[in-house]
Formats: structure tokens, C-alpha cells, sequence
């Protein structure tokens, strides 16, 4: 079979199908509801999770957003492959947070069981936020095939990454800037390296956006925005450190808007705004102050990572992908390093600062370890899962074919031009025939 065989009549279906019988049967044996009477007991032996099992339902409907809604639209901006960042984002995250809760879930057992809590889902959340992020470095040159295969793989090892991290090591990253963002920016762009293609060295008529394409993907960035501070702060500990990553990420993000606009307007030919630069910059303020967003860095510290961010983010999309791209390989569809990388690299650095200053208990070697750890974990299970999914048997799209939605969905579009082009034909026939 070629390794074009885009058709995915038997394969899609099988592989989507048989995931998800496996998934059901998982459950069937190790999964149950949360009954509130695990480890949560206070002081005077009263059940936390039992008083108010909804108490975190808010945030997680907050991540819910993020990841359906933030994540979707932010990669829309490609003009032809709009069905596909938003549906494949969906079906990704859906197989995902499944796949996720039995990975995490299987580190934290109860009675050989996982009991299922809000708390548990925004954790199965987050698991599938990685996913969505090296989803935006392969954007439109893979198959839905291939990204299910790259959920399966990167979840799992995502999951063992984690438990090292804050089980093993103990370090403190309530926002996840090193354990999501990195994780994912990196194990997203070893893929893209292994799956590189050397006919897209010059670029692709499709791989680019069109105005309404990029207002769409305004609205992902928009969600996220907003939403930010609750994915910091959902799994902080209750009262003010969970305020305190609220107020962090807020502030950070304000901040980081400010000097991404002036930054982009700086580099950019007669001081206008990049669109690529204000729908991706001006949220890297709420990745690099995930490590230390519940830790007492004061307000004004806040503001200074995520102003540091918004200016390194927007450098590295002017100036740091096409090097990648040209220099190294590495195509990176939508910027992934510019705004999960980078960004989560720096606040895995201001987390071991902040921990060295004594914001917050623990060891700074051991930060400095989580961050080894995860970007470790995303280069070397990146580059196996690249070399997995570039079997011939998973199929993929041809260079021609990349950055189309027609290959894998019915486009009602293309069907009218379609037809337009059959009765101009037609038209033509009929006047030759007179």
C-alpha cells in the first residue's frame, strides 16, 4: 500500500471503532463513580469531596472551553482547512480525555479502582491539551488516522512524564508550563522533524489564511484569553493559592497583550499588526507564568514574566520559525514553539527562580529536574511516535493534497464549483453541438 493511501473508507472507522471498544472495556473493568470516601478526609474527619463534589465544576467547564472551543478555533486560520482544525480538535479531545483519565487514573488507584471526580476531568483535560498543541505543529499535513495514533502514544507518555514530575520529583508546576506546554510544543515539533517534507521546503498555496479565516481564529484566541486563569488555577490548593494563580495569570496575560502588540509592530513592515502575531503572542503570557502562577511572586512579577513573554513569543515568529523551518526541518504549521515552547521554557525557568527564592516550598534542582524531564520525554517519545506514525499503512496526505479539508470532508463549496464547472460544460457543449 502507498504511503499516500488517503482513503479512509475501512481504515478511520476500524481504528476510531476499535479505540473506542478497547476504551469501554477499560472502563467497564477499572472505572467508577467517585463515592467521596477516599483520601480527602480533614483534620476532624470530615470528607471534603463529599460536602461539594461540584465545588470545581466551574473551572472545568472553563477548560472545557478552552479545549473545545479556545483550541479549535485558534486554528482555523488556515483558509482551507477550517473543518478540519476544529473537527479533528474535537475528535482528539474527545478519544482524549477517555484515554487520558485511565492513564492518570491508573497512578492514583482505589481499591484497584479510578474513581471519577470533576477533579479527575479537568486532569483528563488537561492530558488532551498536550495532544491539541503538537496537533498545531503536524496541522494539515497528517491524517486523522496518524493523530489518533499520536493521542494514544502521547497521552501515555505524557502521563508518565507526569507522575515523575509531581509524584517522583515533587516539583511544583500548578499551571503546567513544563508537563503541557513544553511537553507538547516539543513532542509536537520531534514529530513535524520526523515527518518532514522536503517538497514543502517552499511553502504550500494553502498554507496560509485568508481574512475571515483569521477573524475565526480570533475567537479561539479570544476564549483563551478569557479562560486562562482557571486552567491555572483549577488544581491549585483551595483559598488564596488558588486565588493567587488567578490574579498571577490575569495579570501576566494583560501584560503580555501590551508588549506583543508593540513588539509586532516594531518588526513588521511600517509599524502594522501581524494577525499570526496577536492571535498566538498575546497568550504566551498565560504559559510562562503556569509553573509558579500560585506562588506569592507579586503582582508586578507576574506582569514581568508574562511582558517577557509577549516579546520573545512575537521574536520567535518573526525570526525563529523560518529558521526552523529552513535551517532545521522543522515545519511548524501553526507557531507551537512560539507560544507553548518557548514560553513554557521560560516559566520552567521562573519556577526554579521562584522556588530558589523561597516563594515556594520545595527544591529548585528538583524544578530544574521537571523541566529536564519533560522536554526529554517530549523529544525522544515524540521522535518514536513521528517514526510510528509515518508507517505507509496509516496513510497520509500527498504534498499537493496538504492543507485541504476537501481529502477528508465534504466541502459544500467545492461541490457548488464543482457543478458550476459541469454546467459551463455543458453550456460549452451544447453551443459547439449548434
Amino acid at each position: 500500500m502507498p504511503a499516500y493511501a488517503t482513503n479512509m473508507r475501512l481504515k478511520f472507522p476500524i481504528l476510531a471503532l476499535l479505540l473506542e471498544v478497547i476504551t469501554i472495556i477499560l472502563y467497564a473493568v477499572f472505572v467508577v463513580y467517585d463515592d467521596g470516601k477516599g483520601h480527602h478526609d480533614d483534620a476532624h474527619g470530615h470528607n471534603k469531596t463529599e460536602e461539594k463534589p461540584l465545588k470545581l465544576y466551574p473551572m472545568f467547564q472553563d477548560v472545557h472551553v478552552m479545549i473545545f472551543i479556545g483550541f479549535g478555533f485558534l486554528m482555523t486560520f488556515l483558509k482551507k482547512y477550517g473543518f478540519s482544525s476544529v473537527g479533528i480538535n474535537m475528535l482528539l479531545a474527545a478519544f482524549g480525555l477517555q484515554w487520558g483519565l485511565l492513564m492518570q487514573g491508573i497512578w492514583h488507584l482505589d481499591g484497584g479502582k479510578i474513581k471519577v471526580s470533576i477533579f479527575k476531568m479537568i486532569n483528563a483535560d488537561f492530558s488532551t491539551a498536550t495532544v491539541l498543541i503538537s496537533f498545531g505543529a503536524v496541522l494539515g499535513k497528517t491524517s486523522p488516522v496518524q493523530l489518533l495514533i499520536m493521542t494514544l502514544l502521547e497521552i501515555t507518555i505524557f502521563s508518565i512524564n507526569e507522575h515523575l514530575v509531581a509524584e517522583i520529583l515533587g516539583a511544583n508546576d500548578v499551571g503546567a508550563s513544563m508537563i503541557i506546554h513544553a511537553f507538547g510544543a516539543y513532542f509536537g515539533l520531534a514529530v513535524a522533524r520526523v515527518l518532514y517534507r522536503p517538497n514543502l521546503r517552499d511553502g504550500h498555496e494553502n498554507d496560509g489564511s485568508v481574512y475571515h479565516s483569521d477573524i475565526f481564529a480570533m475567537i479561539g484566541t479570544v476564549f483563551l484569553w478569557m479562560f486562562w486563569p482557571s486552567f491555572n488555577s483549577a488544581i491549585a490548593d483551595p483559598g488564596l493559592p488558588q486565588l493567587t494563580a488567578v490574579i498571577n495569570t490575569y495579570l501576566s496575560l494583560a501584560a503580555c497583550v501590551l508588549s506583543a502588540y508593540a513588539i509586532s509592530s516594531l518588526v513588521e513592515h511600517k509599524g502594522k499588526l501581524d494577525m499570526v502575531h496577536i492571535q498566538n503572542a498575546t497568550l504566551a503570557g498565560g504559559v510562562a507564568v503556569g509553573t509558579c502562577a500560585d506562588m506569592n511572586i507579586d503582582p508586578f512579577g507576574a506582569m514581568l514574566i508574562g511582558f517577557v513573554a509577549g516579546i520573545i513569543s512575537t521574536l520567535g515568529f518573526k525570526y525563529l520559525s523560518p529558521v526552523l523551518a529552513s535551517k532545521l526541518g522543522i515545519q511548524d504549521t501553526c507557531g507551537v514553539h512560539n507560544l507553548h515552547g518557548m514560553p513554557g521554557i521560560l516559566g520552567g525557568l521562573a519556577g526554579i527562580i521562584a522556588v530558589a527564592m523561597g516563594k515556594k516550598d520545595g527544591h529548585a534542582s528538583m524544578q530544574a529536574a521537571a523541566l529536564a524531564s519533560s522536554l526529554g520525554f517530549a523529544l525522544i517519545g515524540g521522535a518514536i511516535t513521528g517514526l510510528i506514525m509515518k508507517l505507509p499503512f496509516w496513510g497520509q496526505p500527498p504534498d499537493q493534497n496538504c492543507f485541504d479539508d476537501s481529502l477528508y470532508w465534504e466541502v459544500p463549496e467545492e461541490e457548488e464549483e464543482n457543478e458550476g464547472n459541469l454546467d459551463h460544460e455543458d453550456h460549452s457543449k451544447n453551443k459547439a453541438e449548434v
